[in-house]
């Protein structure tokens, strides 16, 4: 892919590349952006595990998440969008498309990821047609809890934590 699949008033949408893996590594090294996140080591095959994952939503099913980068850069400043996830913690979660956002902590504040999911939303309805969309964000995150309300998510749900996951998740959803 030489060109940005969506554009948007400041930022160009690519489907993720080869040479993602260490603009990847870089945003989710800041403890602050990961806080609310399942925590990935600096391991390098870890991340492109994660990559990995995201480029199969893109083969399987024709989405996935976005390196989102400003016009005319080439550093990643987020990764946002929709995917197909599968977690296996059932309550309406699985085999679902699934709406997630990271952003880097230096544009916090900005509309990055609401600009962003906004137009990944818009992208993915006029070519898949609207359907029911499900979110999860860790108990406390209240800026994506505030952002999944303005796209449209209501919560329907939590999932309690346990010995492989010891934090609580509220379960969001949108409907078509």
């Amino acid at each position: 892919m030489t060109a940005p699949l969506l554009t948007t008033t400041r930022f160009e949408l690519w489907q993720p590349r080869v040479g993602d893996l260490v603009a990847h590594m870089a945003l989710l090294a800041d403890p602050e952006v990961t806080r609310y996140l399942a925590p990935t080591p600096p391991d390098p095959e870890k991340h492109m595990e994660r990559l990995i994952r995201h480029a199969e939503s893109w083969l399987q099913h024709g989405y996935g998440l976005f390196a989102v980068r400003p016009h005319g850069s080439e550093a990643m400043i987020a990764s946002c969008g929709l995917f197909h996830s599968n977690r296996g913690f059932g309550k309406g979660f699985d085999d679902a498309t699934e709406a997630g956002w990271i952003v880097a902590r230096d544009w916090w504040g900005q509309g990055v990821a609401r600009e962003v999911m906004e137009a990944s939303l818009a992208w993915f309805e006029e070519r898949h047609g609207p359907r029911r969309m499900v979110c999860m964000i860790e108990e406390g995150n209240l800026a994506s809890e505030r952002l999944a309300a303005a796209l449209g998510f209501v919560a329907y749900d939590r999932k309690e934590p346990d010995a492989e996951d010891p934090v609580a998740l509220n379960l969001y959803e949108r409907q078509p």
